[in-house]
């Protein structure tokens, strides 16, 4: 290897599992890899060295050219639910992952080549990337994660030098993507649907050792593990709601039993406030639109539940009622979660009887002046004046705040501080995709800037505009 090549000390616990969980492959070199952006502030979370990655050497092994020392590089088998069509084998079919590595606060992290090449799972697929979606992922997820947000990372994006064809001829790219585990509702399913008891077990006690260690060992940790995935899954589609986020792809192969936000394809943050706004071009029927997130991740959760079932004991009817009962707890872990996200919003530092409906009242008064979410929260927590439309929901919440017993200076730094100034706008991301398509990578690395604090922006800000007439995306693509 070269001088500059990045010394990556992996830790590949997920490769000492049964072969039969995933399939040995490697990445696909490419014809020219040139980078883009290395998130230096990820690279030092993980121990590893910026310049490296962002050398020669390190371009060639965030494109697949290169595969470094102590790697071992993989495809994940899974299967899964896709708008609720059950596919009995999915796995990894553009993405390989590399390996594992402790970072410096002693958590294991993946890190993963996404667009990467064809591997046993692509199916039809060509397991390439373009350069539009990784450019979104790499803004939406490192977006998530300053606005405190479980979500896989983007450690670096490189473009390939190759052209991806979809509905046109497109340039190719390679992200390199962090997540706590790439493990998946999905993963289950798969063993699941084999009758593979044994696999069940070895995945169900990695997913413990690896993500839920607080769980002692015991006849019903399975049962446990379940209501803590439940718990973690309900908190991260809350938080989701209270920025307005809408995955667009909620399929079960997309849920990860980490808690983060992982997979992020046609995915939008709203401007104009709407429970049944959708913005995924394959979301036809609204499956997945932003109201329908709590009731989906249950019903992702229910299939998890389902295929634990063997875990959870010999009695077929006393695992079933139990796994029933965690599964029929998550709206009122949801429910407690998104009270808990939207009292913040509003300030509010004491829990009522009546905030669920004068939340609710707001909202769709918000709805019904097609109010701007973002800029709407941030005007309360600012003190700026709201349209007059809203003028009957300001009046409820300055009532709602009697006898709280904050300051208004304070009550303003508590709120501006989980009301974001600016968001990953859907038209600002997109003339971000146009301008690096055409070889200007200028937009992207200046929005990558103004979201890595995004409660910090100025009032001049241009990302806080919303969309002008006739600039309005109401459409994402997913980017296979």
């Amino acid at each position: 290897m070269p001088e500059d090549f990045p010394r990556i000390a992996f830790s590949n616990s997920y490769a000492d599992l049964p072969p039969r969980f995933y399939a040995e492959v490697a990445p696909t070199p490419v014809r020219a890899p040139r980078n883009i952006r290395v998130n230096e502030a990820l690279a030092v979370e993980l121990g590893l060295d910026p310049a490296a990655l962002g050398s020669e050497a390190g371009t060639a092994m965030l494109a697949g050219n290169a595969v470094p020392e102590g790697a071992t590089p993989l495809a994940m088998a899974y299967a899964g639910h896709q708008f609720g069509g059950w596919s009995p084998q999915l796995g990894d079919g553009r993405a390989i992952l590399l390996g594992e590595v402790i970072d410096r606060d002693g958590q294991r992290r993946d890190v993963q080549l996404k667009g990467s090449g064809r591997t046993p799972f692509s199916r039809m697929g060509d397991g390439r990337a373009w350069l539009g979606p990784v450019l979104r992922e790499y803004v939406v997820s490192e977006a998530m994660a300053a606005l405190g947000i479980p979500t896989t990372r983007a450690l670096a994006a490189v473009t390939t030098g190759e052209t991806v064809v979809r509905e046109a001829p497109l340039p190719g790219a390679v992200l390199a993507r962090v997540a706590s585990s790439h493990i998946r509702v999905g993963t289950f399913q798969y063993f699941f649907a084999r009758n593979d008891i044994e696999a069940l077990r070895l995945l169900a006690d990695h997913v413990i050792a690896r993500h839920y260690p607080e769980i002692p060992p015991s006849d019903g940790r399975a049962l446990e593990l379940l209501r803590a995935i439940c718990a973690r899954q309900a908190g991260l589609v809350a938080q989701w709601m209270g920025v307005g986020f809408i995955h667009g792809v909620m399929n079960t192969d997309n849920t990860a039993v980490s808690g983060e936000t992982i997979d992020y394809g046609p995915c939008a943050f709203m401007d104009v406030y709407h429970p049944d706004t959708v913005f995924s071009s394959i979301d036809r029927q609204g499956r997945y639109a932003y109201r329908n997130q709590p009731v989906l991740i249950q019903w992702n959760l229910a299939q998890l539940a389902s295929a634990m079932l063997p875990l959870l004991g010999p009695d077929k009817d006393a695992t079933v009622a139990a796994a029933q009962a965690v599964i029929d707890a998550v709206p009122d872990m949801y429910h407690d979660a998104w009270l808990t996200v939207f009292r913040r919003k509003f300030g509010l530092r004491e829990a009522r009887d009546g905030d669920p409906a004068f939340i609710v009242q707001v909202l769709d008064a918000m709805a019904g002046a097609e109010a701007d979410f973002t800029q709407t929260f941030r005007a309360l927590s600012e003190g700026t004046p709201l349209p007059p439309a809203l003028a009957d929901a300001r009046a409820a919440w300055v009532q709602r705040l009697a006898n709280e017993g904050a300051t208004p200076e304070v009550r303003q730094q508590e709120m501006q501080a989980v009301n974001p100034a600016i968001i990953p706008r859907n038209h600002v991301v997109e003339a971000m995709i146009t301008s690096a398509v055409a070889g200007d990578f200028a937009p992207f690395h200046a929005l990558t800037e103004a979201l890595a604090s995004p409660f910090e922006a100025p009032a001049d800000s241009p990302y806080r505009a919303a969309p002008a007439a006739g600039e309005e995306v109401l459409q994402t693509f997913c980017g296979t």
